[in-house]
C-alpha cells in the first residue's frame, strides 16, 4: 500500500523506497509484484505510477483497514461488557448497590 500511495503521482523508484522506507533489495522485488499484478505501471523516463487496478485496490485496502478498526473496537467493547457482566455476578459489592424494585419502594 505505501509503494502504491507514493506512486499515486509519478514517482521513481528512489522516492518510492525512501517514502514507503523500504531497502533497495525490497523495493526491487515489491515493484515486481506490483508490475506483475498490474497495480502499478513503468513509462519511459523510468518513473512509476499506480494504474487504474492499482487505485482501486487503495481504495478498497483503506477501506478494509477502516472495517478492521471499527471490529477491532467493537471487539474491546464487547470484552469491556464481559468484564463489567462477570463483576456484576462475582462482585458482592455490586449486589449491595443494586437498585431496588418497585415493591421495595416506599410511597
Amino acid at each position: 500500500m505505501d509503494m502504491l500511495s507514493v506512486a499515486v503521482e509519478k514517482a521513481k523508484k528512489t522516492r518510492i523506497m525512501y517514502q514507503a522506507n523500504l531497502s533497495y533489495r525490497l523495493v526491487e522485488k515489491y515493484l515486481g509484484h506490483l508490475l506483475n499484478s498490474g497495480l502499478l505501471e513503468r513509462d519511459d523516463d523510468s518513473f512509476y505510477k499506480v494504474t487504474c487496478r492499482g487505485k482501486e485496490f487503495l481504495q478498497m485496502y483503506t477501506n478494509y483497514l477502516e472495517r478492521c478498526r471499527r471490529i477491532g473496537e467493537e471487539i474491546d467493547g464487547a470484552e469491556k461488557d464481559v468484564l463489567l457482566l462477570e463483576n456484576m455476578c462475582f462482585n458482592n459489592e455490586y449486589n449491595c448497590k443494586r437498585m431496588p424494585n418497585r415493591k421495595e419502594v416506599s410511597v
